[in-house]
């Protein structure tokens, strides 16, 4: 291939490569910044894609072509068999959807065998953070967000009761008893002392053999020793006492772990909380998001060049370790980078270090989208996801090929992106081709690239077991997400009735059943010790005294990492793994997985939420369509007017909720569904959108960047968008939004472009 700078033909701001029209934008990011120090020439790497794309976009088109075929096959097949009260044989179900290919055989067992995985991957349990990679600040703080305030986390959220607290301005000494009580009784259960409680101690120090009721070190090093009134203690387990920072008489800092998980004890007589503290704990820090994913999917709106650019720029920022965002708060500017590492003295007084930085994950689109950044010889679009992996591979490259930041973010010289609706086995194959052929082309070994497989279409979930083994010496990763899996569900199972309400989803028969196979699968196939096994997102972020109560079901279900929309909830959810040993549990599940893995098992999967007898109110529909109808509306109107991809949206409660593709599209597909059964009609839906179209512009009138969409709903692309999701939602593509969001955005940009 010719040099593109010198020969390439630019014509509207594209550059004609080969038989590629680039955007000339993206073109020069690749070659100037993405490629710059890298070992790979822009030559190389365009001839590459090239070659790729011809080879492997003919296989992408036939595989959603399956999909295509495969949903009308299932429709006819409901349409047919479902009677009046939406009943029909579930094993003749079953048995259709074998002779249709949609449930594949089963092979005999095997166990992945994934190498070179980081041990956040392998061995450490804990939150994962998911951030929109397209806000450098987010990106960031979830980077950033290895470790977080225990102290702050419970101050400044629901998690401590508000009861008995100064309503005054400053600290609150009350509040601020409460929460040390609280993160003592935390140290009581992870790292408890030896004899004694961590709200009696006077001081810590670092020396040999305390006073009395401790054995020293295991391996004949320091023990943290615990000043108590008449004496010392030490830890139950002294193994728990990792090192220190400072003088070891007076440390600055202590280092302890629990279930693979440090907390850090900071220590400071003159700090405002350490002052008080008779030994001086100024702060307790917990690790918190043990890994982060950067997504360049459902929580950005990136529906052209720019916007991938801006995506890509930020992971190429953060794996060379050189990305910083300034910003205003309170009148101050202030610059946000990556954090350095811990630097202390071990146990056993040699130098060591804690990574501070979240082991960051990528995530790519899925097969489906495509993107005008770059278009084929036919003129046609790129597909998105082939697109995203050569570009996250090669912002990697810093980090896997001896960079300046090297082992930065992976000490074993591996990157890992996440692949989210893939529809069973040859659909996981198709994406492990796309990274051996990225792996070819950037002169990478053999699975260097790791998978991260995304449970959440059904097709994928019955085939479970058949879609890791088509990644097995890659998947480092597989997880449950409610909210898709439900949009999947609904749309697949749309000639099957009207469904259930929303709210009731979470405790029908499949949604139980599904959380479980994924584990048990999991587990079947060798992940414990290898891979994460993830369950979804809390979706409120400023209620954690609920998250606290709820979401220890994670660790307890055997998950390695569950989902959580902010720092602070990561260092909240942390606490679930100081007090679940997930390793163990995993042992204790294992036990359960061929029973689990029985022929029923799979009927419950395949049960459909639907209402058989259905006896809702008017009312109960309106309510229905309402709350849905707000959370489309509140989401949409930001994605397409502002561009923001994940919103933390009020609901017709007013309480927070954190809104993405995935909520955006179960609440589409249900009303969908309902329009489709005649639950409700086209007016009154129409009418209920407008309702709560003036409740969302009325909820955001003091932001100033916010165009409403009312009075002239006519004129509001984003409110036309909204309908669309509706009203068109039965013949979206397995019930995406994306097609329509990419297509309103795009009518908005040029709109906006020509006034």
């Amino acid at each position: 291939m010719t040099n593109q700078k010198s020969h390439g033909q630019t014509s509207h701001g594209r550059i004609t490569l080969g038989s590629l029209s680039i955007d000339a934008e993206l073109l020069n990011f690749v070659n100037d910044e993405l490629l710059a120090g890298t070992k790979i020439s822009p030559d190389r790497f365009w001839s590459g894609f090239e070659a790729t794309l011809q080879r492997l976009v003919p296989r992408g088109a036939e595989l959603l072509a399956t999909r295509a075929s495969m949903q009308e096959k299932i429709d006819a097949w409901l349409h047919s068999n479902a009677g009046a009260l939406r009943e029909f044989d579930s094993g003749a179900y079953t048995a259709f959807l074998k002779k249709i290919g949609y449930i594949v055989e089963t092979g005999d067992d095997f166990k992945i065998d994934t190498a070179d995985a980081d041990p956040e991957i392998t061995s450490i349990a804990g939150p994962q953070l998911v951030v929109p990679i397209t806000n450098a600040r987010y990106a960031l703080n979830a980077a950033n967000a290895r470790f977080g305030s225990l102290y702050d986390a419970f101050y400044g959220t629901d998690a401590i009761s508000s009861d008995g607290d100064s309503d005054g301005p400053g600290y609150d000494p009350v509040r601020g008893a409460k929460v040390i009580a609280r993160v003592r009784m935390l140290l009581d259960e992870a790292v408890p002392l030896d004899g004694a409680s961590w709200t009696e101690i006077t001081g810590l120090s670092v020396g040999g053999t305390p006073m009395a009721n401790a054995s020293a070190s295991p391996s004949g090093g320091a023990t943290l020793i615990a000043q108590i009134p008449g004496g010392s203690v030490s830890l139950a387990d002294p193994a728990a006492f990792v090192g220190h920072i400072g003088n070891p008489t007076s440390p600055a800092t202590i280092i302890l772990r629990n279930h693979g998980l440090h907390l850090l004890l900071k220590i400071d007589q003159g700090g405002t909380i350490g002052a008080n503290d008779l030994a001086g704990i100024n702060d307790v820090i917990g690790e918190s998001a043990v890994s982060s994913i950067m997504d360049c999917e459902d929580s950005i709106a990136a529906v052209d060049a720019a916007d991938k650019v801006l995506a890509y720029r930020n992971w190429l920022g953060l794996m060379r370790g050189t990305l910083v965002e300034k910003f205003d708060k309170g009148g101050k500017t202030i610059t946000r980078k990556l954090v350095d590492d811990i630097a202390y003295i071990r146990s056993d007084a040699a130098a060591g270090q804690l990574k501070a930085r979240s082991l960051m994950l990528v995530r790519n689109v899925g097969h489906l989208m495509t993107n005008p950044a770059i278009l084929l010889a036919d003129g046609s679009e790129v597909p998105e996801g082939i697109m995203d992996a050569f570009m996250t591979v090669a912002g990697a490259l810093d980090d896997l090929q001896g960079g300046a930041n090297a082992g930065q973010n992976s000490t074993t010289g591996s990157v890992y992106i996440v692949k989210p609706k893939m529809h069973g086995p040859d659909e996981v194959a198709f994406a492990v081709e796309i990274f051996a052929a990225v792996e070819g082309v950037l002169g990478l070994s053999e699975n260097t690239i790791k998978i991260g497989i995304m449970d959440e279409e059904r097709r994928t979930t019955v085939n479970l077991a058949e879609c890791i083994r088509a990644a097995k010496s890659r998947v480092v990763f597989i997880n449950t997400g409610f909210l898709d899996r439900t949009g999947d569900e609904i749309h697949t199972s749309m000639e099957a009735g009207p469904m259930i309400r929303k709210t009731d989803m979470k405790n029908s028969v499949w949604i139980n059943a599904y959380e479980d196979w994924n584990v048990d699968i999991g587990l079947a196939c060798g992940l414990a010790g290898k891979a994460q096994i993830g369950k979804g997102m809390w979706a409120m972020p400023d209620r954690m005294a609920e998250m606290l109560d709820q979401k220890i079901v994670h660790p307890m279900a055997g998950a390695t990492c569950a989902w959580v929309p902010s720092p602070t909830a990561a260092t909240l959810h942390a606490l679930h793994y100081h007090s679940v040993d997930v390793a163990a549990r995993q042992s204790e599940i294992a036990g359960r997985a061929k029973a689990s893995l029985a022929h029923a098992r799979l009927n419950d999967i395949l049960s459909i939420p639907v209402a058989a007898r259905p006896n809702w109110s008017a009312n109960d529909i309106r309510q229905e369509l309402r709350n849905n109808g707000q959370g489309i509306l509140g989401y949409v109107v930001r994605w397409i007017n502002q561009g923001v991809g994940c919103s933390k949206v009020p609901d017709i409660h007013n309480i927070g909720l954190m809104e993405d593709r995935a909520t955006l599209r179960i609440s589409s597909q249900h009303i969908a569904n309902w329009l489709h059964h005649e639950v409700c009609s086209p007016e009154t839906v129409m009418e209920v959108m407008q309702e709560m179209a003036a409740v969302v512009d009325q909820q955001n009138e003091g932001d100033a960047d916010y165009f409403p969409m009312g009075p002239d709903f006519g004129s509001s692309i984003a409110f036309q968008a909204a309908c669309d999701l509706i009203f068109k939602g039965k013949d979206q593509p397995s019930g995406y939004t994306e097609p329509v969001l990419h297509a309103r955005r795009l009518q908005l940009k040029a709109q906006a472009g020509v006034s």
